[in-house]
């Protein structure tokens, strides 16, 4: 029986269009200046931009080479920690402000609330610092949906596509495999997720559906009614 939901955001419970085309431009455009502003004063983005400095091999004092590097990393939608932090201090600014808004289908938002009140438990599991998770759930266009989350897992336990990262979130969760369903609209993630044993759901929103044998669904609507079959 299931008894935990694991899901992924982009794709999946948020569109990919509003991570490419707000999130990540939001970001290259303020993440410059607000290094500029923050490095000496804020700890955190000072941590950060020693870890660019060392996995890049650019001189901690050139801020403006860290920049560089932070950019070209952005451009080519490099998954490095580092940059998922910094991303998600712009962003979290952002919000606050009200310049963004998180995006949530409306079927996610209603069927992530009747999950959590059957009693399912629910993480999300995201290249996205938890930070940025905790955000875009935090400040969305259906209100704040923190509340019904258990947990939240970014690349710090492994990338995605290594079947790895998926033991070690267990590993944590204490849980058996077989009690966790795995949401995503990527199907590496998907083949990953079931070599360490989880039962998974492949997201389709748009498109062809494809010729699998795995479990595929337009919305979680349809995750729901493979959630009661089981």
């Amino acid at each position: 029986m299931i008894r935990v939901i694991l899901t992924d955001i982009e794709g999946t419970t948020s569109s990919i269009s509003f991570v490419h085309d707000v999130l990540f431009p939001y970001a290259s455009e303020h993440l410059p200046m607000y290094i500029r502003d923050n490095y000496r004063i804020m700890p955190a983005v000072a941590e950060q931009l020693a870890r660019v400095a060392e996995a890049s091999g650019t001189d901690p004092k050139d801020i403006d080479g860290l920049i560089e590097v932070l950019q070209g990393w952005m451009s080519e939608d490099r998954k490095d920690g580092a940059l998922k932090a910094l991303q998600g201090m712009v962003w979290e600014q952002g919000y606050r402000s009200g310049e963004l808004k998180g995006h949530l289908y409306r079927d996610a938002a209603d069927y992530l609330q009747r999950w959590h009140d059957r009693g399912l438990r629910l993480f999300v599991y995201s290249s996205g610092s938890v930070k940025a998770q905790k955000l875009i759930f935090g400040h969305s266009n259906e209100g704040d949906f923190t509340g019904f989350f258990s947990g939240y897992f970014d690349t710090e336990v492994g990338g995605k596509k290594d079947a790895q990262s998926y033991h070690n979130i267990l590993a944590e969760l204490g849980v058996d495999a077989g009690t966790v369903l795995f949401l995503s609209d990527v199907e590496a993630e998907l083949e990953a997720a079931e070599a360490a044993g989880l039962k998974t759901a492949w997201l389709v929103r748009d498109g062809e559906l494809p010729e699998t044998g795995r479990f595929v669904a337009r919305d979680f609507a349809e995750v729901d009614a493979l959630l009661r079959k089981r």
